[in-house]
């Protein structure tokens, strides 16, 4: 198998590029890594081609090893035949080796097996080969044996239409064309396994639809059902059309054998090629709808981690609560906590005035300008004191809603005692709220992903390849961003390509016992961060004010020299990166020329200049600034027709849920969102974006809010 051309053809891209990747990865490269600092070697695949190579690597190496133990255990009972080697290595996927190696597979004990037992097998074979002119009855009677436990010739026909079954279900043409079949024509059908009663489950009482239109959230949905013993789902199958098939491919014209033919086809249909085809079909949905959840559930999480931070600002962390009082945290622009306090705003306390005037005094003694507000409980009923607070506020004073998912799993943490070992759940989780506006990235990271809730049935799907997926995602936004080396968290730095748990800790350590790093170089004194790290490592991580201005920008220090070679032929020093005063625009046009000049390619090129004209660029300060609120907007103020800027907080397959500022967040279908057809809500908006809505109604007793971005 030549896999490297295999994924070539999938990626739509050069056999060279998939090489030459396949080869980096195999080096111990990581995927961030190859796509920020080995473009030139790969033609310049991006992170998610390659996170996809990646994936079909390790499948394609799956299925040839499948192969491989296929043919040696079929050349150990002696049946391989070149014929049956052909279809195994010509297989495309780990299913079709299974169907082939079927027949061939040690089984446990069957009905077939223990007619072989008996001698029965060379029965089976007269019927199928149907050349006999005798009947079926008088070619039994000599297959009557009392010893070999063959007491009759109904005994005897029935262990030949035993054995002739499973050789029709471990056929691997038929499995294929079957498993086709319901693909195209199978129907899935949900109903309620017991009474009808009112549940979340209601639409699938009776409920039925297409196995190859059936959308993923509806499989997720009733294989909730189902495990939940609620409802019973089953694969409806085209069965009469599919035994017709299976007998015309079996039975030779008017044979005399056709009714013990029949028998036996329509047996092993029912007994054993249904329920496994209907298993492998249920399984095949579940993967798919599994793949597209965690796909939207990474898509999201990758919006979510990367909103702009909000910097240079203090900020008031109030984390909402009724009776235990509402925890506030007051976080400088570096994101220090400065101040902890509770307040009783809410009931059953409602103590109101205090409240605000502690409040207004933290704001004027630290210079808060922005309160980031939790959107948990008592958040309408803390909105509703801090609109006071603002109005009574001297100086300009805004708020921020945000998502406080995954907060109070933080809180408890191992991570969140070590690094506020003084506060209680509720402080660390004020001083989160603070955090995760400042620097969602910095925060987010230390919060595990199911947790964050932008996903669908995340509990419900494969739990290892979800937290593979997420973890790929926070790698990629982690690197894409970079991280600075002397105020990182330990949480965050083991996302860093090529750094691990136990060095990420060390590096917090080396920097608690000797100080900031000066420079990349020092990485190198870290214990356990050999050579292959540092070289993961080091273009990822930035040093600001450090001895080499180089370190401040997201150029490897592999390439140090082509960058002063750079700035030595163009009249820049290092200082000018400081100053942020270089460009190089009017001589892009010359790239070829001036790679050759400065001993570089082009490729290389460009990134250096892009790198050494925007040093510290921040890729998230293009994405939608948070909306900014000074006044509050109630439950009952909704009118259907209003027009309202929103938050989106998560996107699903069918819509998306939008932040319109109440406490209950709003649902725009997915037939709501574009006047265009569209497959997914993902091809029109974003976790993150900030978006025009009208309400389209409003259900007060259910708490519902149907909104549309159409007009």
């Amino acid at each position: 198998m030549n896999i490297s051309k295999i994924i070539a053809q999938e990626l739509n891209v050069r056999e060279w590029q998939t090489k030459a990747a396949i080869d980096l990865i195999d080096a111990g490269n990581t995927i961030p890594f190859i796509a920020r600092y080995r473009k030139p070697v790969t033609g310049e695949l991006d992170d998610g081609q390659l996170r996809i190579l990646d994936e079909r690597l390790k499948y394609l190496r799956n299925l040839e090893e499948k192969k491989k133990t296929v043919i040696a255990s079929i050349e150990a009972q002696g049946k391989m035949t070149p014929d049956l080697q052909k279809k195994i290595e010509d297989a495309a996927t780990i299913v079709a080796v299974d169907d082939l190696y079927r027949p061939y597979r040690p089984k446990r004990k069957t009905r077939a097996t223990e007619a072989k037992a008996k001698g029965l097998e060379p029965l089976a074979m007269i019927f199928l080969q149907q050349k006999s002119d005798k009947t079926p009855e008088k070619e039994a009677e000599n297959f009557v044996c009392i010893e070999k436990g063959v007491a009759d010739i109904c005994e005897a026909v029935q262990g030949a239409k035993d054995i002739i079954a499973e050789m029709i279900s471990d056929n691997a043409e038929y499995r294929a064309a079957i498993r086709n079949t319901v693909m195209k024509h199978g129907i899935l059908h949900s109903v309620a396994k017991g009474e009808e009663t009112e549940s979340l489950y209601e639409n699938y009482y009776d409920y039925q639809e297409s196995v190859c239109k059936i959308p993923g959230h509806r499989i997720l949905a009733v294989n909730r059902g189902e495990k939940e013993k609620i409802l019973k789902i089953t694969v409806e199958m085209p069965d009469e059309k599919i035994i017709k098939v299976l007998e015309r491919a079996t039975i030779l014209g008017d044979s005399l054998f056709r009714q013990f033919l029949c028998e036996a086809i329509e047996d092993g249909y029912f007994r054993l090629i249904k329920p496994a085809i209907e298993r492998e079909i249920r399984s095949w949905l579940t993967e798919r709808a599994e793949e597209g959840a965690i796909r939207v559930f990474g898509q999201n999480l990758k919006q979510l981690l990367m909103q702009p931070p909000i910097s240079g600002k203090v900020v008031l962390g109030w984390d909402p609560a009724f009776r235990t009082g509402c925890k506030l945290a007051v976080v400088d622009e570096t994101g220090k906590v400065l101040f902890t306090k509770v307040i009783y705003p809410t009931a059953p306390q409602n103590k109101v005035e205090e409240s605000k005037k502690i409040v207004l005094d933290l704001v004027k003694k630290y210079g808060i300008t922005l309160i980031s507000l939790g959107n948990g409980t008592a958040s309408r009923e803390s909105e509703a004191v801090i609109a006071e607070i603002i109005r009574e506020c001297p100086a300009k004073l805004e708020y921020v809603i945000v998502n406080e998912a995954g907060a109070s799993v933080y809180s408890a943490s191992k991570l969140a005692a070590e690094e506020f070992p003084n506060f209680d759940v509720g402080q660390r989780s004020a001083a989160s709220m603070a955090r995760r506006l400042q620097d969602p990235l910095a925060e987010l990271v230390k919060i595990e992903p199911k947790a964050l809730g932008v996903g669908q049935y995340q509990h419900d799907m494969n739990q290892k390849k979800l937290e593979e997926t997420l973890f790929h995602v926070v790698e990629d936004c982690v690197n894409r961003v970079g991280v600075d080396l002397n105020t990182a968290s330990a949480a965050l730095l083991e996302y860093v390509s090529g750094i691990n748990k136990t060095t990420a800790k060390n590096i917090v350590s080396y920097r608690e016992k000797n100080g900031m790093f000066t420079s990349r170089k020092e990485l190198k004194n870290v214990e356990k961060l050999g050579p292959k790290a540092y070289e993961q490592c080091a273009g990822f991580l930035r040093i600001r004010n450090g001895k080499e201005p180089l370190d401040s920008t997201g150029i490897h220090p592999e390439s140090y020299t082509y960058a002063n070679n750079l700035l030595e032929k163009f009249g820049f020093t290092k200082t000018d990166i400081l100053k942020k005063n270089i460009h190089f625009s009017e001589n892009m046009k010359q790239q070829s020329k001036i790679a050759d000049e400065i001993g570089t390619d082009p490729v290389t090129l460009r990134d250096l200049m892009k790198e050494l004209e925007k040093p510290s660029r921040d890729p998230r300060d293009e994405m939608p600034k948070p909306v900014f609120k000074s006044d509050v907007l109630d439950f009952d103020d909704l009118k259907e027709g209003m027009v309202l800027k929103g938050t989106v907080r998560n996107v699903i397959d069918f819509g998306a849920f939008v932040d319109i500022g109440v406490h209950q967040d709003g649902l725009v279908h997915i037939s709501e969102m574009s006047e265009r057809f569209i497959r997914h809500p993902a091809e029109v908006v974003s976790v993150g974006d900030v978006i025009t809505v009208t309400i389209l109604s409003v259900d007060k007793a259910k708490k519902r809010i149907q909104l549309t971005m159409k007009g």
